[in-house]
């Protein structure tokens, strides 16, 4: 049944039994309206208080059959009102427990932390990644509007422990998109305690606060407003540039797509130059850059440019393409 319904009845239900009262005790014992509610509270109530005026035979057994009715009505809604606040409580237990268990099996995921605005956006990409991902947000209101879909933890990003309860530990990346920087910085000095592997990526909003936040401990620092800016101008002076960015990098391009693909351990192209692999000739990819292992980037790398273990190619292609190249690299 509908809490709402759940809750209406036994309200309706206590009001139709003390307005039956107070009408039957002005209808047979000719009381007034006041008399006759408080005799009928008094009895529904079971308070013991002696009676109003004096009863006739009839007021009797009208009083009998109020407190058979009456008293069945009130241990009806104060059940009722007793089963939703338990189960209430006991679903909201439940709820959190499967998160909880929800949370503890996955690993090497990312945790957002802030579904604001930009919270928002990146967990829209990173859905359409299929990529695996803990939400934490404090504030109700924002609570509710959060997909079903979506892991969402409620609690203070900057507390260690809703961190470890979000697998801050086992968490691949972690990206803080708080509303203050203050509160970024206390989660990026939390989180690179608690994992000191992890990758860490921030917002910043006023300017001088990206050093800090590096200090601290972010690996990269975001400022929305300057790349919205710097986009903005770039967006003028160069918009053929820009229109192309915006079509390589656009989510589910199936025309082209810019892709990172990591060179996996024991992966037969390891040794072995681009034009040996085919990467150019056979599958029609462009490999923009190679980054190293140790965080070089090769831009434009050659035809003889060597692939090596550990190493991430930034490529450039139709979606059939790379699909192709990341199983080259995997086998």
């Amino acid at each position: 049944m509908d809490l709402k319904l759940r809750i209406i009845y036994p309200i309706v239900a206590i009001i139709g039994v003390i307005s039956f009262g107070t009408i039957g005790y002005s209808v047979i014992e000719g009381w007034n309206f006041f008399d006759s509610l408080y005799m009928t509270i008094i009895t529904l109530t079971t308070v013991g208080y002696g009676e109003v005026h004096a009863l006739t035979n009839t007021g009797r057994a009208f009083t009998i059959l109020l407190i058979l009715s009456g008293v069945g009505a009130m241990f009806y809604a104060l059940g009722v009102a007793a089963r939703v606040i338990f189960e209430g409580e006991i679903r909201e237990i439940l709820g959190r427990k499967k998160l909880n268990k929800k949370i503890e099996k996955i690993e090497n995921h990312y945790i957002i932390c802030g579904y604001g605005r930009m919270g928002k956006i990146i967990c829209k990409e990173m859905m359409q990644n299929n990529a695996s991902f803990v939400v934490i947000e404090k504030t109700s209101g924002i609570l509710n509007s959060v997909d079903k879909d979506i892991l969402v933890l409620e609690g203070d990003a900057t507390q260690d422990s809703v961190l470890k309860t979000a697998g801050v530990e086992r968490a691949s990346a972690l990206i803080s998109v708080l509303s203050s920087d203050a509160e970024n910085l206390y989660v990026v000095l939390s989180a690179r305690g608690l994992n000191p592997k992890l990758k860490i990526v921030a917002r910043a909003s006023e300017e001088g606060v990206e050093d800090k936040l590096v200090r601290a401990g972010a690996d990269n620092v975001i400022s929305p407003y300057h790349i919205g800016g710097v986009r903005i101008a770039h967006t003028v002076l160069k918009p053929a540039v820009v229109d192309f960015i915006e079509f390589a990098t656009r989510s589910r391009n199936i025309e082209l797509q810019i892709e990172e693909i990591k060179v996996k351990e024991g992966s037969n192209i390891v040794g072995r130059g681009l034009d040996e692999c085919g990467i150019r000739k056979d599958l029609g990819i462009i490999i923009v850059a190679i980054k190293r292992a140790a965080g070089d980037m090769e831009f434009n790398p050659t035809s003889a440019s060597v692939i090596k273990q550990g190493d991430t190619l930034i490529a450039m292609g139709e979606t059939k393409q790379l699909e192709a190249l990341e199983h080259l690299v995997g086998a």
